[in-house]
């Protein structure tokens, strides 16, 4: 049967293929159909699974037998057992398996929501709660399952044609995924600009975010067709919807080629202005992508990105390599490194801080200063790479001259630690800041006088300004990067940093998409650093812009403040 999701595309293109779901939660796994002959082998597992946790509880019991606490925990051993005994989850799974011909691991956990269901019908709030000893027994199964392997699928015949669903995916998941060959990611949750989709765009496939459903309703290896641009995924297309998206992928294809032509032609306008069309990167071996893409330097290097899917921290000397590979692979052009924004949710491994409020708690530059030694390790990494290239050092999320006072101090720290140690770097490296938090950009005056450039990340810019959580696809309607507020405060920062003289940039998302670029030329904007995939459709309409109508354009729309009116001039605009 086919139908069509809907969801939030984030990055745009056409990918045909065959999906494979991912599991990343404890509990989430893969549904695999399994053939009729092996059905009866599932139920067995699941049996020889459910007599295997009755034994582990039995052994249990034994050990504490005599202990302090033997009443109590022999309750709580109880308690598990009557749920592993529990008709509902035991017998129904297996007619589960059987009506449903699917693997053991799917039955066990879409019957542990029927019973969990039932707990939550409960009145009496303790006896309600009880619904965790619910999940910690489907772990106890599933874990004898994952033992003892059923079925498994065939491995897909054509490689490359893989399309991930995902409830969630974390950026670490995305920069996991970025080795395997995926030709489109699907999730369930997510904002526009949450991080997960800003790393899933560079990787220059068709992404959709918001899909809410898709985990449940798709199943492994089915033929999905997914429209990044439009945000929709069609399940199971037939011959003639297939075909039509074939040739819609060849124009695409045919499209990119053409844009290739003016990989090496210099970003100017039609009037002769010059503008800077820099990138953002992740990983050293996305510099690859910046040089095919004709980038005249790295904007924004994540260095947060080392950190993750780890269990230890990268030491001096990894982050050195890393830093000094993608300055020696740039050749002279500039490397922006910004130092590590983890938190929010850009996590490590082994991170315990659980806040309330991630987005406005212990993250970017306050974490760094909150962990010295950790900062110290990277200011020293950055600086050691400094000889080997024009790096200059990028602070996020900056909110207070104090924050900046005391990166200034310890940067100073780790320039003082090398020369004692008679390690040579460039003594005249440049820092700058992040202006993404309204305080910064009303402040801006202050900050200039203790920065040497700027580089206005939008993406917590416009969530700050509007109160809106961009991870978040609930209020996600609500993210306007063309609300008034936004324009005249980008708008206001671009003015006030040329009228002094501070070389300003813009590395958010809005610096890739083309239906900014005017406008930002207008407001002033000279530098943009975005995905590498998204440099040369940028550079084609530079290249066909001339800032004598683009600006009293730009000025009017900055002085507009109906939507309906923005919209109509920026549509004129770039017309």
């Amino acid at each position: 049967m086919s139908f069509v999701l809907h969801g939030v595309g984030v990055s745009s293109g056409i990918a045909i293929g065959h999906a494979y779901l991912a599991s990343h939660a404890a509990l989430e796994v893969a549904h695999h159909i399994v053939p009729e002959d092996q059905v009866s082998n599932e139920i067995s597992r699941l049996d020889i699974a459910f007599n295997g946790v009755r034994e582990e509880l039995e052994a249990l019991n034994a050990s504490v037998v005599n202990g302090p606490a033997a009443p109590e925990y022999g309750a709580f051993l109880e308690l598990h057992r009557m749920i592993l005994d529990d008709p509902t989850l035991s017998t129904a799974a297996k007619t589960y398996i059987a009506q449903n011909q699917c693997n053991a691991e799917w039955a066990i956990t879409q019957q542990m929501g029927v019973l969990m269901a039932q707990f939550e019908e409960i009145e009496d709030p303790y006896l309600r709660e009880r619904k965790t000893d619910v999940i910690q027994v489907v772990e106890r199964v599933l874990k004898t399952l994952l033992g003892h392997p059923g079925y498994v699928p065939a491995p897909l015949k054509h490689d490359g044609d893989s399309i991930l669903v995902a409830h969630d995916l974390s950026p670490a998941d995305v920069i996991q995924y970025k080795q395997h060959r995926f030709t489109a990611f699907l999730t369930d949750l997510g904002g526009l600009t949450s991080h997960t989709a800003i790393v899933a765009r560079s990787l220059n496939i068709p992404s959709i975010v918001a899909l809410h459903h898709a985990r449940g309703l798709i199943r492994d290896n089915d033929v999905l067709i997914v429209d990044g641009a439009q945000g929709v995924v069609i399940v199971g297309p037939d011959e003639h919807v297939l075909t039509e998206y074939r040739l819609r992928q060849n124009e695409l294809e045919l499209e990119k080629q053409k844009l290739k032509r003016i990989k090496t032609t210099p970003a100017t306008t039609l009037d002769g202005t010059a503008v800077e069309l820099q990138a953002n990167i992740e990983l050293p071996q996305d510099v690859e992508q910046v040089k095919e893409n004709g980038a005249t330097g790295v904007g924004l290097f994540r260095s947060e990105f080392l950190f993750l899917n780890r269990d230890s921290l990268p030491g001096e000397d990894e982050q050195f390599e890393a830093y000094r590979t993608v300055a020696r692979k740039m050749r002279g052009m500039p490397v922006t490194i910004r130092t590590f924004d983890l938190g929010a949710d850009k996590n490590l491994d082994n991170a315990k801080r659980v806040a309330a409020n991630p987005a406005l708690g212990l993250r970017a530059i306050r974490l760094s200063l909150a962990e010295p030694q950790m900062f110290n390790t990277q200011l020293r990494a950055i600086l050691r790479a400094s000889r080997y290239g024009q790096i200059r050092i990028l602070v996020p999320m900056l909110s207070s001259v104090s924050e900046i006072a005391q990166t200034l101090h310890l940067l100073e720290n780790a320039k003082q630690s090398l020369r004692m140690e008679k390690i040579p770097f460039d003594e005249k490296i440049q820092i700058g800041g992040m202006i993404e938090i309204p305080a910064a950009a009303l402040c801006l005056d202050v900050f200039m006088r203790k920065l040497d450039f700027l580089s206005i990340g939008t993406n917590d810019l416009i969530q700050y300004t509007l109160a809106i959580d961009r991870a978040d696809d609930s209020v996600a309607h609500l993210y306007d990067s063309l609300h008034p507020a936004v324009l005249r405060l980008v708008a206001h920062i671009i003015r006030t940093a040329n009228r002094t003289g501070i070389p300003v940039a813009i590395c958010g998302e809005i610096a890739g998409d083309i239906v900014f670029t005017r406008l930002l030329l207008g407001f002033g904007l000279r530098t943009f650093s975005m995905h590498p995939a998204q440099l040369l459709t940028v550079k084609r309409e530079v290249l066909r812009s001339n800032l004598p109508d683009i600006i009293p354009l730009a000025q009017k729309i900055l002085k507009a403040d109906d939507p309906e009116r923005i919209h109509g001039l920026l549509t004129k605009l770039n017309s």
